[in-house]
This record gives structure tokens, sequence and C-alpha cells, in this order.
């Protein structure tokens, strides 16, 4: 495969568009984390220490400049003072009459006057520098004055901006601490809902004997069958043992009829199941017929 026609990733080789896809997206995503954490504030105070340091290397720069035009100044002072005394020089040697002492004299101020000129033309050079770097000094000093103005302005308004945004908000109920209190109360009244759903259900199951039923085991209906007969038998017994406790404790009372009741009884023939007057009473009966 040619070189230079996709990036090999794993043993695959991925196209370039894609990864300009993909650095395309990274980009984008990285410019919207950065937007959501840059404050305006800060760049704004960023920028104004950034001019103070360029308005501190031009100052600087005037100030070397300055430093090389006065060091200029000071040779051309000393060369000229050196001229000064050869020209002297010649005049009292020609006096004299020393014609070649007075020479030799000229010979060395015209080398001096050279650097005289050399020097004059390198002064006026590093003063015109030296004036050039003080207006633009100037005018960053003008241009840096105004943007701390104009910086300390734009801070107050944006935060003017920001407290009564994040008052809007707080009434409003749209800001993320007062949505992420809703959805906690939301969430707090769902899981009421949820918990009183589950107790009614739960005490349903109780009164339905589907939760004892689950927790012993399988339902067996034929045992219940048997053990609620058992129970009443139980019932009856019991009962039966309460009334016959009862009769024993105390006499029945002698009701009217129960004396006729008894004579009836004494009157009963042996051998027979009847009294004499229910053998009566059915013969009557028979003839009747």
């Amino acid at each position: 495969m040619r070189r230079g026609s996709g990036i090999r990733i794993e043993g695959m080789v991925a196209p370039m568009g894609v990864m300009k896809r993909v650095t395309t997206v990274f980009r984008a995503k990285a410019n919207k984390a950065l937007d959501r954490m840059e404050d305006p504030r800060e760049t704004l105070d960023y920028s104004y220490q950034q001019q103070l340091e360029l308005l501190q290397k031009v100052r600087r720069g005037v100030a070397d400049v300055a430093t090389s035009r006065k060091r200029v100044e000071l040779q051309i002072n000393q060369l000229q003072q050196q001229s000064d005394k050869l020209d002297r020089q010649a005049r009292d040697s020609l006096s004299a009459g020393r014609e070649d002492l007075a020479r030799e004299a000229l010979t060395r101020k015209a080398n001096l006057q050279s650097q005289l000129e050399d020097l004059t033309t390198q002064y006026a050079s590093l003063q015109g520098e030296e004036e050039k770097l003080t207006q633009a000094s100037q005018r960053l000093q003008t241009k840096v004055d105004a943007f701390r103005t104009r910086k300390e302005t734009i801070k107050a308004t944006y935060t003017a901006a920001e407290a009564q945004t994040r008052i809007n908000e707080a009434f409003t109920g749209i800001s993320e601490e007062m949505g992420d209190v809703g959805l906690a109360i939301q969430r707090a009244e769902d899981k009421t809902a949820q918990m009183r759903a589950r107790a009614g259900a739960i005490d349903e199951l109780m009164a339905s004997g589907a939760l004892d039923d689950m927790v012993s085991g399988p339902h067996d209906d034929i045992q219940a069958e048997l053990d609620r007969m058992g129970a009443s038998h139980s019932v009856d017994s019991e009962l039966a043992r309460l009334k016959a406790e009862i009769g024993q404790g105390s006499a029945p009372r002698q009701i009217e009829g129960t004396q006729d009741a008894t004579s009836a009884a004494d009157d009963v023939q042996p051998g027979t199941a009847q009294p004499a007057s229910a053998a009566a009473d059915t013969a009557q009966a028979g003839d009747g017929e």
C-alpha cells in the first residue's frame, strides 16, 4: 500500500477523510468545552496583563536606546575635547616654529573629526529611534489605559448580568440547582408512591393468606380441608363437654305437665311400649276408619 494514503490502526488503514472528520469532531467538542469553562472576566484580565507586559518591554527598549544614545554622546564629547586639544597644540607648535609638530597635531585632529562624524550620525539615528519608541510607548500607554477602563466596565456589566440571570433562574426554577432539586423531589415522590403501593399489596397478600403460603410453602387444599374439619370436631367436643358439666352442676326445673307425664309412664302395661291411654286412642282411631 502506498505511503500517505491512510493511517494504519491495529492492522487497519483508516482513510484520511475519516481522520479529518475525527479531528474536526474532537476540535468542536474541545471548543465547546472551553466555551463552558471560559470566564470573560478572566480573559479580559489576562489580555490586560499581556498589554502591560508589552508596554513594559517598550519602555525597556526606550531606556536601552536612551542609554546607547547617552554613551555615544559621551564619546562625542570626549573626541571633541581631544580635537580641541590637538587644535591648540597645532597653534602652539606653529608659534614655537615647529611646523612638523603642528602637522602631526592636525593629522590626528583630522582622524578624530572622522570619528566624530560617524558618532554624530549614530547619535542622530539613536535619538530618532528613541523619539519613535517614546511616542509608541505613549500611544500604547493610552491604549492600555483605555482598555483597562473598558475592561472594568465589561466586567461590571457581565457580573451584573450574571447575577440577574441567576436571580431570574432561581425565580423561574430553570437553573441547574433548582432543576436538581426538582428532580430530587420528583424522585422522592415516586419512591413514596412506590412504597405505599408495595405496602398496600403486602397488606392484601397477608389478608388473603397468600403471603403465609409463600412463606410456609406450596398450598395443599386437601390438608387445609382436613385441618378445618379437625378444628370443627374439636369445637364440638369442647361444646359437649361444657354442656355435660353444666347439666351435672344444677338439677333441671320441673315444669307444668311433668307430673302427668310421670303418671302416664306408670300406666304403661308390662310388655308394651305404649301406656293404656295411648292404646285406647289407637283403638278408637281404628274403629273410625
